[in-house]
């Protein structure tokens, strides 16, 4: 049996440093790369590296997925498991974090590395439920009926094909308490064949109100490529909302996000968070001060109507939901 275009897609990904520099027309002269000694290595999709500017090292699609020397410094407060999420997961696969929902990892396979990933560390082989896993976790949702919204996140639930996945939503579907679904993804940005015909059958047969929330950091990661794909999602019930993470020297201007938001809008999509980097070691250096983020969030204001400014939030260890950040706007 023949692998599916997305499918296909993935195992043609770039995973080593020098292949990918080659195809951008870089040197690793003027780049200082980790290449391959990082357990967390490089994989990009080609579809992605398609929207990348060859011959220049600054490219913001770039700075995401490139693995740095800087990688490596240790820097105080930065550490493996920066929300503390190991005590807040009850079975393998199931984070109990927050009211009325639960958060489920299908898989620990991302389509794309980015480099400032708060789970880069997250042990997903002990946590890999498997399709053997999942009674436990539906008898534990059965008996938590306060949860009314399962949140499939990962890695990335787009990972497993569209039978797995069709086969976990029937039989969450029995499950009377549950009524809402999200799905956290970044897979339709970086290979946009993901959103296949299957795939759209599953959202438009399922009970559950579906909300889809990409992740998409600058205006440059969507291309003519992605039109299609979020039509025919949004043409069968699913909706879209985006989040992005603050990131130094990718998206910290306020000219970036103006252009994120609009860009997003012209896909269907609306900005749901803006995040404050979680400090996971080895991405200290896309740490962007609160001060810095909340003047770029002025700048925002300033000019984008209401429905596209992202809210601007935080996480932190053994706190029941993201945290907005004080703008200070009253007083301003």
């Amino acid at each position: 049996m023949s692998a599916s275009p997305w499918t296909q897609q993935w195992q043609e990904s770039f995973k080593q440093v020098d292949d990918l520099l080659n195809y951008l027309d870089l040197s690793r002269k003027n780049i200082v790369v980790l290449g391959q000694v990082d357990a967390f290595s490089l994989r990009v999709p080609r579809a992605f590296a398609d929207r990348m500017e060859k011959g220049n090292p600054d490219d913001p699609l770039l700075k995401q997925i490139l693995p740095l020397s800087q990688e490596l410094e240790a820097v105080a407060g930065f550490t493996k498991d920066p929300l503390a999420e190991e005590k807040a997961n009850p079975l393998p696969g199931l984070l109990h974090k927050y009211h009325g929902r639960v958060l489920l990892t299908l898989s620990g396979a991302c389509a794309v590395h980015c480099r400032y990933c708060f789970r880069r560390h997250f042990p997903y082989k002990e946590n890999n439920p498997g399709t053997k896993g999942w009674e436990p976790i539906f008898e534990y949702l059965t008996n938590h009926s306060e949860v009314t919204e399962v949140i499939l996140s990962g890695g990335d639930p787009l990972s497993v094909d569209d039978s797995m996945l069709e086969n976990f939503i029937q039989r969450l579907e029995t499950v009377s308490s549950v009524k809402y679904l999200r799905i956290h993804t970044r897979l339709p940005v970086v290979i946009p064949a993901r959103i296949t015909e299957k795939l759209l059958e599953i959202f438009r047969a399922t009970r559950f109100r579906v909300t889809m929330v990409l992740h998409s950091n600058h205006a440059n990661e969507w291309d003519a490529s992605l039109e299609l794909p979020m039509q025919q999602l949004k043409a069968s019930g699913v909706t879209l909302l985006n989040q992005a993470v603050l990131l130094r020297g990718v998206n910290d201007a306020v000219h970036s996000q103006l252009d994120l938001s609009y860009r997003l809008f012209d896909y269907g999509i609306l900005p749901y968070y803006l995040h404050l980097l979680d400090k996971v070691s080895g991405a200290a250096h896309f740490d962007v001060s609160k001060v810095d983020a909340i003047s770029l969030m002025h700048g925002m204001i300033d000019v984008l109507p209401g429905y596209l400014v992202p809210k601007l939030v935080y996480e932190a260890p053994h706190r029941g939901s993201k945290i907005p950040v004080d703008l200070g706007l009253d007083h301003a």
